[in-house]
């Protein structure tokens, strides 16, 4: 009988003409292909002895499964739709990075779909999934409603980032919006303003209404009566924030300070001062939410609400593929932590 080594150079011999097959790698180990195979594929189905001579019969063989012939067997494409509605905006660049992140430490590849709301677009990529293209999808589109299944359940695979589709129980990963809007605004109260104006998001997302709670949640522990005309909508936008702003100084006792839904109309509310030949944080104090790296370079730097994106995204990807290996015991609903970044566009009111 042939020993295992002069077996490995047979093996070793005939590599440089053909590929090593699992046939080669279970005459190595000396066990049938069925158990080479689940050693390789499913070790749970065989002992650590046995597991172990294969993986070393593999090595020596220089064996290297086909990957995608073992997706097609297990009807895995091993791939996860990122669903984002637009992609220029600096919030979601961070995001991308920890799902990607995420998805290459599980050997998965992540495909990119820019829906800009569309539903058709959307069903597409929901069909990726339906024709096993794809193995699930992650939502960072919160107004897909419409395409839940008996009521509350999605269609394929999914888990919702950041934004909360209405009526729907799908796991989940992202932060507490009134909670972090809440302390923004605690912060302005803090420094001494009362007349606090807010620029609100797109009414379209559901974290609008929950910053928008925050607000008034933070204004109303202070004793403060809300104020509808101190809200104005920025829709999450550059132009918006400026035209949000101008709306907000033009009143006739206009706000001290303002609580942005994010920084990007933040950074247009910046500008609008700027073209009233007002100072932040000297005349007007102004709070932005995400902490994305222009808040950082803007003049002055903002004081924003940070969120963290990237543990997001990589819990996120972590969390549906867990799902999709029936993992036991998940916590489908996950809540990150919020810090608030104080930079240089806060400060107490200053007498008018």
């Amino acid at each position: 009988m042939e020993t295992p080594t002069k077996r490995h150079d047979q093996v070793a011999e005939t590599s440089s003409d053909r590929r090593p097959t699992l046939l080669d790698v279970a005459r190595l180990a000396r066990v049938s292909t069925a158990t080479a195979s689940r050693a390789l594929n499913n070790p749970e189905m065989v002992s650590e002895e046995t597991r172990l001579n294969v993986l070393q019969a593999a090595e020596r063989a220089g064996y290297q499964p086909n990957l995608m012939a073992r997706s097609l067997r297990k009807q895995q494409a091993r791939a996860i739709v990122v669903l984002v509605p637009v992609i220029e905006n600096p919030f979601y660049p961070e995001i991308i990075r920890g799902l990607e992140a995420a998805a290459r430490d599980r050997d998965y590849s992540l495909l990119l779909g820019i829906t800009v709301y569309d539903r058709g677009v959307e069903s597409s990529y929901i069909d990726l999934v339906r024709n096993q293209r794809a193995d699930g999808i992650l939502l960072l589109d919160g107004g897909m409603e419409n395409l839940l299944e008996d009521g509350n359940r999605f269609a394929v695979p999914s888990v919702q980032v950041i934004e909360r589709l209405k009526g729907s129980n799908l796991p989940w990963v992202g932060i507490d919006d009134k909670t972090a809007a809440f302390a923004g605004v605690r912060h302005l109260l803090d420094l001494g303003h009362r007349r606090i104006g807010h620029i609100s998001g797109w009414e379209r997302c559901s974290v609008t209404g929950d910053r928008l709670a925050g607000y008034r949640a933070a204004l109303k522990a202070a004793g403060i009566a809300f104020d509808p005309a101190l809200v104005a909508a920025g829709d999450f936008i550059f132009a918006r924030g400026e035209t949000a702003a101008a709306e907000l100084m033009a009143l006739p006792d206009p706000p001290t300070a303002m609580f942005c839904a994010n920084d990007t109309s933040a950074l247009g509310a910046l500008r609008h001062m700027r073209s009233l030949g007002l100072k932040v944080p000297r005349d007007v104090s102004v709070v932005g939410f995400d902490d994305i790296h222009l808040s950082l370079q803007s003049d002055p730097p903002l004081t924003t609400l940070h969120q963290p994106r990237f543990d997001i995204g990589f819990a996120a990807m972590t969390l549906l593929i867990d799902l999709l290996a029936g993992a036991p015991d998940l916590e489908t609903n996950l809540t990150l932590p919020v810090d608030l970044v104080l930079r240089d566009s806060t400060a107490p009111p200053h007498r008018r």
